[in-house]
């Protein structure tokens, strides 16, 4: 894979105030911003080409970013106006500056140890997605992962979603069918959430899954990000 995609685009209201002067993903986590962690790992796995998409405080991203030179990446942004498309909305606007060849994708607001090397840089279906064990804020999970490695939206047990996989962009070619009359997926551009898509894979059987079991976070409220530094900052064995 040579291109990725970064989610940075959310408004961030259950990180405020610390969201009011700066976008989440630019929140320090350790000794760096959250984006800067995805950045080295990116860089890492060969990924030359990154897309971030913006909207809240969007000017902050290429004045803390730069082009990407410093990771050995070429960043470009998409940004998305005032009201951020949400994850099919902003995949949809971002998809004309990505290749041809399926993806890595990445939510700016999480941390995760895993390798995005062990990701499949061709999916045997249309996505492949990074299953983590529910944590105590979502102890429902989204998606139950068979002994095959298929994703599926029902049945138990049930596994959440890391906000991290591979995507071909053929998952969005369907994507009006899948919306439907969804509140702004008439818009222009369209708005409308990622799930439907994801949905509607999963019963054509075209949707995989992993289980990393090490460490994630989802850094959505400011109690999150205080533990994840704490995490970041206490001895830790290699």
């Amino acid at each position: 894979m040579r291109h990725a995609l970064i989610f940075a685009a959310g408004l961030g209201e259950r990180m405020r105030p610390l969201t009011d002067r700066t976008p989440k993903p630019l929140l320090m986590a350790g000794d760096k911003p959250l984006i800067a962690w995805h950045l080295e790992k990116l860089a890492a796995t060969g990924v030359r080409y990154v897309v971030i998409n913006t909207s809240h405080l969007a000017e902050q991203f290429p004045t803390a970013l730069g082009d990407g030179s410093r990771w050995g990446l070429r960043i470009r942004y998409a940004y998305e106006g005032p009201t951020p498309l949400e994850t099919g909305g902003g995949m949809l606007n971002a998809l004309p500056l990505l290749g041809p060849e399926p993806f890595l994708v990445v939510s700016g607001d999480v941390w995760c140890d895993a390798d995005f090397a062990a990701l499949p840089a061709e999916p045997r279906g249309l996505a492949q997605l990074l299953m983590v064990d529910n944590p105590a804020h979502h102890p429902r999970g989204d998606f139950r992962l068979d002994a095959a490695g298929q994703l599926h939206d029902d049945g138990e047990p049930r596994l959440t979603y890391s906000g991290i996989g591979v995507f071909r962009r053929e998952l969005l070619e369907g994507w009006r069918e899948a919306v439907g009359a969804a509140p702004g997926a008439a818009a222009k551009p369209p708005r409308f959430k990622l799930r439907p898509l994801l949905e509607t894979a999963m019963a054509h059987g075209k949707m995989d899954g992993s289980h990393h079991r090490g460490a994630w976070t989802d850094v959505g409220t400011p109690q999150r990000l205080a533990e994840l530094e704490t995490w970041l900052s206490s001895p830790r064995l290699p």
